[in-house]
């Protein structure tokens, strides 16, 4: 205990002094959390700008609450001139201009953006099937009824912020392993922790309980930041995300051990830790969703370490799922963790 006590304080406080591995570990991820939490949170989605020339009976007339539910999807300025109208949907400074000609509303918009011509039209179609349905003084037959499956303190900030924490984990994780190894072997260090009077296990166990205790700072300081700063709230069984990051950090450490096993300089290590990482972040939907991606792309992601840590942290953060929703991504994490490190310790050298 000695031995491992002793190493384990000597990498933390090395962690802490490394100004450059504290900052990419640490406010390099929190930058971009800062970043989208002041660009994105509780945004909503934008409006469409909509020019209204002269008298429109569908839109002036409309019931009180109609006008209401209108006002948060368009902002509506009026005019008397069609062809300055025109003229800024052609600009793109509008995204329609609506008018009425006796029963015929022409709505003109700009195929420029689709999914706002989209979205308008679809407004307008419904806005004239009301006033037809009004018009006929009969009830409607049927009736729709929405509402959202989160609760309704759920904002933006909830989504993307296990997202970014997952990133900094990995990136964490993954470089500290790599630099630390080559620059280890570089220095000698690696070989006088072999000879010295403390055994293997004391030296990996030391150096994987200070990882883990990095990316549960990590995820501290990302969770005393969006719930101080932007109003974050946890939900479901988010403590599972403890065990969640240890078994990720396993598996981020793996990678790291395999990028300084083959990299002969701290550059190499970096280079290849950076591009194992970047990538899989955008690929696991670190930055954004991938709803809409093509097919492939989400193939890809689905063997991916960092996509299971992302879905877990947002079954158990965000989702409000039990703690067996973190059972499946800890299992994969593992299971990676241990196929990479055989690859790595087959590779792995203790000096040049």
């Amino acid at each position: 205990m000695t031995a491992f006590s002793s190493l384990a304080s000597a990498m933390l406080k090395g962690f802490f002094r490394d100004k450059m591995a504290f900052f990419f570990a640490v406010i390099f991820p929190l930058m971009f959390l800062v970043l989208f939490g002041g660009i994105f949170n509780d945004s909503g989605a934008p409006k469409a700008d909509i020019v209204q020339v002269g008298k429109v009976a569908v839109l002036d007339e409309a019931p009180a609450e109609a006008k209401d539910a209108l006002s948060k999807t368009l902002t509506i300025t009026k005019t008397s001139d069609e062809a300055a109208a025109l003229r800024k949907v052609r600009k793109g400074d509008a995204d329609a201009a609506v008018m009425q000609r006796g029963k015929n509303v022409e709505l003109r918009y700009s195929q420029a953006d689709q999914v706002k011509a989209a979205t308008v039209q679809g407004i307008f179609s419904s806005i004239i099937q009301s006033a037809n349905l009004a018009a006929t003084g009969q009830p409607p037959t049927f009736a729709l009824t929405t509402q959202r499956v989160e609760d309704e303190s759920l904002s933006n900030i909830q989504f993307y912020t296990p997202g970014l924490m997952g990133w900094a984990i990995a990136a964490g994780a993954t470089f500290g392993a790599a630099t630390n190894l080559v620059v280890w072997r570089k220095n000698g260090l690696l070989r006088r922790l072999r000879l010295a009077p403390v055994s293997t296990s004391s030296v990996v166990v030391a150096r994987v309980a200070v990882s883990i205790a990095i990316a549960l700072i990590q995820a501290a300081i990302f969770l005393a930041v969006g719930a101080l700063v932007f109003g974050l709230e946890l939900t479901g069984s988010w403590p599972m995300i403890i065990p969640l990051l240890a078994a990720a950090t396993l598996a981020f450490m793996a990678i790291g051990l395999l990028a300084g096993a083959v990299s002969k300089s701290e550059e190499a290590a970096i280079g290849i830790a950076n591009f194992v990482v970047l990538p899989m972040a955008f690929l696991s939907g670190s930055f954004f969703p991938l709803d809409g991606a093509p097919g492939y792309v989400t193939a890809i992601g689905k063997v991916l370490p960092l996509k299971y840590l992302n879905d877990g942290m947002l079954d158990t953060m965000v989702r409000g799922q039990g703690p067996s929703s973190a059972l499946v991504p800890m299992a994969v994490l593992l299971g990676f963790a241990v196929v990479v490190t055989a690859i790595a310790s087959t590779l792995f050298r203790w000096d040049d």
